[in-house]
């Protein structure tokens, strides 16, 4: 006789939606699994709906990087979802003077990685519109470092001077490049490349017990080229989300 095996029962799962300055990343988790995700050009009450269906939802929460819109407000009031302010109770002490402006992304991230690697100093690379550099040490988030990204810098040298073309993420990689295109891609990438290097090892020469996590839409590039090891965890900002929620659900 078969054994007929019956597809798991989801239920009580976790709705997190995560809306950033080029894309928006949604995600059920069941308790701390991640269950599904998707990235959306463009968030929707429609789109996420339609992500969402079949599942049992029963706690939601939202981060943006942009003010609260109309769409926020939809959503927040569909799914009755908590939405993350600097006033939102975390499970992590903080220092930043300025919680308010704290883009809730990055400390998100730092949740995230303080509950993968706990007890230990971390710095959270997220390479996305913009390269954030995000400092947990001493069981305190520190504050971090803000740079453009990859594509923010391309877009930068296209549209401040009269001749350099416009140039996109390139797959191609150059340490010193031989004519125009080239020379940007090489100042461009291999700048960034340095710079993360550089951070990372400033960081471990002051923190030997430490952690070094990458994430963002452009973590694959730097896997591929940092000369650092590190830990790529694309999916560190959902996680913490999830823990945040869980942490208010409670």
């Amino acid at each position: 006789m078969k054994c007929l095996i019956l597809p798991k029962n989801y239920s009580n799962l976790n709705l997190i939606i995560d809306i950033g300055n080029t894309t928006t990343k949604v995600a059920i988790f069941d308790g701390e699994e991640l269950i599904k995700h998707q990235i959306l050009k463009q968030p929707s009450l429609s789109a996420i709906i339609l992500f969402s269906k079949e599942h049992n939802i029963s706690n939601s929460i939202i981060s943006s990087v942009k003010q609260k819109d109309s769409i926020c407000n939809e959503l927040i009031t569909h799914f009755n979802a908590l939405f993350l302010t600097h006033k939102t109770e975390i499970p992590i002490s903080t220092n930043y003077n300025t919680p308010e402006t704290l883009g809730k992304d990055r400390l998100a991230g730092i949740v995230g990685a303080n509950k993968e690697y706990p007890n230990k100093n971390i710095l959270v690379i997220d390479a996305g519109s913009c390269i954030t550099f995000d400092f947990f040490m001493d069981s305190t988030y520190c504050g971090g470092r803000i740079s453009p990204g990859l594509q923010m810098r391309y877009d930068a040298l296209h549209t401040f001077t009269n001749q350099l073309p416009q140039i996109s993420i390139s797959d191609a990689h150059f340490t010193l490049g031989k004519d125009t295109n080239s020379s940007i891609i090489s100042g461009v990438q291999q700048g960034a490349i340095d710079e993360m290097d550089t951070a990372i090892d400033a960081f471990r020469k002051e923190n030997k017990d430490s952690v070094v996590i990458l994430c963002g839409g452009d973590y694959n590039f730097f896997d591929k080229h940092l000369k650092n090891s590190i830990f790529a965890y694309p999916f560190i900002v959902l996680k913490g989300l999830n823990i945040i929620l869980e942490f208010n659900a409670k």
